[in-house]
């Protein structure tokens, strides 16, 4: 019985690639816990391996180096992120798409301030780590692309493809700067003002691009 075990890979009811997916996902939350704490430049391969409680080897099972893990912990949380902002209007397609950003918005928010690891990961300092800047660029991309096509079947007719995706850039740029200045106090108000100032700024740019009867 224990000699089938071994040769089939199975321990802990676990398959071997089962068992460095875990690996993995534990090195990944560990990154993330130190990165909220002390920042992005605090998470080593040693400092993450002993938080995870494993040994240097499993690092490199996943990680060819820190940048790549620092990669994956970035993805991670994106990824969770847009999957809830999709899950969060899933339901609202019926709704006008001023009424679906609003929702957008409050969940975004409502969904920092119940996990600070999160702003710290977006919206913390990123200067120095060239593969962050590069993730942070790719993510405002691809923010911008999702909004983008959840919008186009509500446009009004001869709506300017590149102004339109200009203005979301824009919009989506400001969101972050002014999240980024909350976060880090200088803006001093709370979530539902945040909530309730970028809904109105998102409707301000929004409504050129859209019919009247979405405007109203």
């Amino acid at each position: 019985m224990g000699s089938t075990k071994k040769k089939s890979g199975i321990y802990g009811g676990l398959s071997a690639e089962e068992r460095k997916a875990e690996r993995r996902e534990k090195l990944i939350n560990a990154a993330l816990s130190i990165w909220q704490e002390h920042g992005w430049a605090a998470v080593t391969m040693r400092g993450v391996c002993a938080q995870a409680g494993l040994i240097d080897r499993y690092f490199y099972e996943s990680f060819s180096d820190r940048d790549a893990l620092l990669a994956a912990a970035w993805d991670h949380v994106r990824d969770q992120t847009l999957a809830m902002l999709l899950h969060s209007i899933a339901d609202k397609f019926d709704q006008p798409p001023l009424a679906q950003l609003r929702t957008a918005i409050e969940a975004f928010v409502r969904h920092l301030v119940a996990d600070p690891r999160r702003a710290q990961i977006f919206f913390g300092e990123h200067a120095g780590s060239e593969v962050l800047e590069r993730r942070r660029h790719d993510t405002l991309q691809r923010a911008t692309d999702l909004l983008t096509e959840q919008a186009r079947p509500f446009l009004k007719a001869g709506v300017d493809e590149d102004e339109f995706r200009m203005t979301v850039l824009m919009g989506i740029g400001g969101f972050v700067e002014l999240i980024t200045a909350w976060q880090s106090g200088i803006v001093k108000v709370d979530a539902d003002q945040i909530i309730e100032r970028a809904a109105q700024f998102g409707s301000v740019l929004g409504s050129q691009f859209l019919p009247d009867e979405f405007t109203r």
